[in-house]
């Protein structure tokens, strides 16, 4: 299933927690814009290689803020693709958007774009929340835009939401929760605040500026989300992303299952079979490579053992798990033993299970998904 990725790398404000490419000046938009047509257009082949391959069914604009692009560049971006790449049979076109650029007459030109699923970073409903990430929206703007987007048919909605910040207690975050169940959202991702180097919030915090993250905190309100939204009907079929049934990411779902996707923009990156590439994280440098016909990018091929640790890391995220029929035909029966020795201490500690040939991470171990996948790794 073929997705393709698109960076937009501008945006009004700096979130705290950020640590994506991104800038808020707009001055090089224009020329922006410009590059990323002449980097589609270079792209025509990418895909070309591929057996089995058709159309390209899914495609999503990040950023960045996606949102603060005008319907009319939104629409132009599409139709160059469409020309370029087969979009006949796209069956998902999400666009990250920010609830304050989400306005009713915004909202209301969307609908007559190709966009048909909106992915909205409220992140929380709470000021003391908002005010700490540095938030650009505010509550109301938060309520309002999913309002809007519901009553104007978009009903293929992903909400954004943040836990663990410090100043959120479990009151609160369940409230965050149960408003946006409420609302009848079919599809939820959430995330831990984690505090990255050279964010702004790992300046605040280490010079006393700013109160820590805690641990115990999110590893607790972890534990709340998956109660309430598993009892709530939604299907925790990632370690961060819930949602009813018939309503996952299809987009998110080819990074997880090691689908084929170009990423195009500064900072992107793309994966095709054992290829991976990315781009310069640099808007200007991006730009004039492209003013001079060149990609600015680079990549490398992976090896056997490189493409298994990459597997397991993202299939153990799932609820599906890592198939081990899939790494003996795909890598080998030295990767399967090797998964199966690495494998043992979390199957006798509850943190993972076997179900015929799936290695599956057990509720218990959820939150530690992304460490008990670095334990199975070869090498």
């Amino acid at each position: 299933m073929p997705g393709i990725y698109i960076h937009i790398p501008f945006c009004r404000r700096a979130c705290h927690y950020c640590n994506f490419h991104f800038s808020v000046s707009q001055r090089q938009k224009d020329a922006f814009l410009d590059a990323l047509l002449k980097e589609i257009t270079i792209q025509a082949d990418f895909f070309k290689c591929l057996d089995g391959e058709s159309g390209i069914n899914t495609l999503y604009i990040g950023g960045g803020t996606p949102s603060m692009l005008d319907t009319s560049e939104i629409t132009k971006i599409f139709h160059h693709l469409a020309e370029v790449f087969p979009l006949t049979e796209l069956e998902e076109f999400t666009l990250e958007a920010n609830p304050d650029d989400l306005t009713y007459e915004k909202l209301l030109s969307l609908r007559d774009t190709p966009v048909n699923r909106l992915s909205i970073g409220i992140q929380s409903f709470q000021y003391n929340d908002l005010h700490y990430m540095n938030r650009l929206h505010t509550t109301g703007q938060a309520v309002e835009s999913l309002k809007n987007a519901l009553r104007l048919g978009f009903d293929k909605l992903t909400v954004d939401l943040i836990y663990g910040t410090p100043g959120m207690n479990d009151r609160m975050w369940k409230e965050n929760l149960q408003r946006v169940v409420e609302m009848g959202i079919r599809h939820i991702s959430a995330y831990a605040l984690t505090v990255e180097e050279k964010t702004v919030l790992h300046y605040l915090i280490k010079h006393g500026k700013a109160e820590a993250v805690s641990d115990a905190q999110s590893a607790r309100q972890f534990e709340i989300m998956c109660k309430i939204l598993e009892d709530a009907g939604y299907d925790h079929y990632e370690i961060s992303n819930f949602a009813l049934s018939g309503h996952y990411s299809k987009h998110n779902m080819s990074y997880w299952t090691g689908d084929p996707y170009l990423g195009l923009g500064p900072s992107a990156h793309s994966f095709r079979g054992r290829i991976r590439s990315w781009n310069v994280a640099n808007t200007a440098a991006y730009i004039a490579s492209l003013e001079k016909g060149e990609l600015p990018s680079e990549e490398e091929s992976l090896s056997s053992e490189q493409a298994y640790n990459e597997y397991v890391m993202t299939a153990l995220r799932t609820m599906w798990g890592c198939d081990l029929i899939h790494i003996q035909d795909e890598f080998g029966e030295h990767f399967v033993r090797e998964i199966q020795k690495n494998a043992r201490k979390h199957l006798q500690n509850g943190m993972l299970e076997m179900r015929k040939h799936h290695l599956i991470v057990t509720p218990k171990g959820k939150f530690f998904a992304d460490g008990i996948a670095s334990d199975l790794f070869a090498g």
